[in-house]
């Protein structure tokens, strides 16, 4: 196994890595510098665009185009403009934002929210209850499917497409609900894994093709590997830097898990120490292949 900085210090909070296998492109956010980036493993090019507000994640769509959420609203980058284009907007709840979002198997695109918090104060002092997960489906239509959230954050799904994971991060564990494809509904929500608080706080999340799911931890310094059906933590990749947001697998064979982090909270001193804070991380030799990243349809 072998960890490394493919790009270094590049944004503040950044979170949301989505690939694109279409183009070997690296998307992600950095959420309160307000930029959306991309990064071709490729050719090297590295683009972002400024939008007008806190940028929750990035997503591709069945069009070919980059679809992202910033304010109350989904849009798309117009990359070769440099500028967001509204496609819908979101009724949230007053002093709160987007945070994690990703589209399921279906094309659908869920949305996590948490509140606005004020950012010298630590994740754990976020005001607790008043984030939701919603599910915005082709059509526009937008259903609000999970209340009284802390800190929304990692979704993964199944391969067999009947099990939906999600990540509540101030309740330090995974949930799974029973998901239905075709309508998008989920049911029976229970705790599958439990993360102690000295492991840091769970974020961001992907999945293996073997079930496993791979959790960032927020001032833990990693990413833990976890079996959901018997709860067990079957490894952890270290980084430089403690406060690790996210991760997804990218690469020509999807072998290639793409970490992201933040220098959110860090004092000073961590950041002198802990100078990769901000950076892009790329771990290879894992000997387990990701799975492809959703995209949403909008075609």
């Amino acid at each position: 196994m072998a960890v490394e900085v493919v790009q270094k210090d590049t944004g503040y909070l950044l979170e949301g890595p989505h690939w694109d296998d279409v183009t070997n492109t690296l998307l992600y956010v950095d959420i309160f510098n307000k930029f959306v980036h991309s990064y071709n493993t490729v050719t090297k090019e590295a683009k972002k665009v400024e939008v007008h507000d806190a940028v929750g994640a990035v997503v591709t769509t069945t069009s070919g185009r980059t679809m992202a959420c910033v304010g109350r609203e989904v849009g798309y980058i117009n990359w070769d403009a440099g500028k967001f284009e509204t496609f819908c907007e979101i009724d949230l709840k007053k002093g709160t934002r987007f945070n994690d979002c990703k589209c399921d198997p279906a094309g659908r695109f869920w949305l996590g929210t948490m509140a606005v918090q004020d950012p010298s104060t630590s994740s754990e002092e976020t005001k607790k209850g008043q984030g939701s997960l919603f599910c915005l489906s082709p059509d526009k239509t937008v259903r609000e499917l999970v209340q009284n959230v802390d800190i929304s954050n990692g979704m993964a799904w199944t391969n067999d497409q009947k099990t939906m994971y999600y990540i509540d991060s101030l309740t330090y564990g995974v949930d799974a609900f029973d998901y239905n494809i075709e309508t998008g509904e989920i049911a029976n929500r229970r705790q599958v894994i439990s993360v102690p608080q000295s492991d840091g706080i769970p974020d961001g999340m992907c999945i293996d093709d073997e079930g496993m799911l791979w959790v960032a931890l927020f001032d833990g310094w990693a990413v833990n590997r976890y079996n959901p059906e018997t709860g067990e933590k079957l490894r952890s990749i270290k980084f430089p830097t403690k406060n690790i947001t996210s991760c997804c697998w990218g690469g020509a064979n999807r072998d290639e898990l793409y970490v992201t982090c933040a220098k959110h909270f860090l004092k000073p001193d961590e950041l002198k120490e802990q100078d990769t804070a901000g950076s892009i991380f790329r771990v290879t030799d894992l000997g387990v292949k990701g799975v492809k990243c959703d995209v949403f349809k909008d075609k």
